[in-house]
């Protein structure tokens, strides 16, 4: 039996030629949430929530643009010699880091313009931000990318993982490590840390919720990039995501440790 041939297909609905794919699906699916979430904690944090719909209607263009441009950069070579792929996004090649970059910018920049802290947007952000990450893996699945190295059989049931996602993790003729999963677990855990202890008071000083992101989503990046086969390089042997990682967290915690020490920085729940 060819196993491939067991794997789920990535387009939901194909009509009059026009497919629409799982990954679109699952993606608008987590923002759509996420924006849900950041909306609820803006209005109980007392800032209007047309804030974050502008956020999303001019973030998220940007983002995509963003990821892209990322994604081409490290894989310079190949889209100079064809150039014409470089506005081809679906045929893959998009980099988180790349979006989110973006989307931090055009947050600052709405911020400014309306006189918002970027601490407090920030804080909002965060966790809708990560629930993204958390479902957009599941595109990930769907298209059978962004996985590990090969495996056994024996190793994916002994994870006791449902079957169809064992199945799907059979690619090019053998088995590979779930990274997707592993990835999408960690930041599970992450927010639901977040939603648990962000609204306990004398707890979070406003930005310490993004700080809390900024620490742990790069923390679980750092180990599972280190198990996939699809990274990009920025040296040989040396993973651009890892080193990114590794910097993000080292800022953040030096921002934290910063900025815990300022006498008057507000509470995140202080209204």
């Amino acid at each position: 039996m060819n196993l491939d041939l067991l794997a789920l297909n990535p387009i939901a609905l194909n009509l009059g030629g026009l497919e629409i794919h799982w990954y679109g699906i699952i993606i608008a699916l987590g923002a759509l949430v996420g924006v849900i979430m950041a909306i609820r904690e803006a209005k109980r944090r007392h800032l209007d929530p047309d804030n974050i719909l502008d956020l999303v209607l001019y973030g998220v263009p940007i983002a995509l643009v963003g990821a892209r441009l990322y994604y081409v950069i490290f894989e310079l070579p190949f889209y100079m010699a064809n150039p014409s792929e470089i506005i081809k996004i679906w045929h893959g090649g998009i980099a988180i880091y790349g979006g989110l970059i973006a989307a931090f910018i055009v947050l600052l920049v709405l911020c400014k313009k309306r006189n918002i802290s970027p601490w407090l947007m920030l804080d909002i952000a965060a966790p809708s931000v990560l629930l993204g990450q958390i479902v957009g893996r599941w595109g990930n699945f769907m298209n059978q990318e962004a996985f590990g190295a090969k495996t056994s059989l024996s190793f994916l049931q002994s994870l006791h993982l449902p079957h169809f996602i064992i199945e799907q993790m059979y690619i090019n003729g053998a088995y590979r490590q779930p990274t997707f999963l592993y990835e999408s677990i960690g930041n599970l855990i992450g927010l639901i840390l977040i939603l648990t202890l962000r609204n306990k008071k004398h707890l979070f000083k406003r930005g310490e919720i993004f700080l809390a992101y900024l620490i742990w989503y790069p923390t679980v990046r750092f180990f599972v990039e280190g198990m996939r086969t699809d990274s990009l390089y920025i040296l040989p042997g040396v993973r651009v995501s890892q080193m990114l990682s590794l910097v993000l967290f080292v800022v953040a915690v030096i921002l934290f440790i910063y900025r815990r020490k300022k006498k008057n920085e507000p509470w995140y729940n202080e209204l």
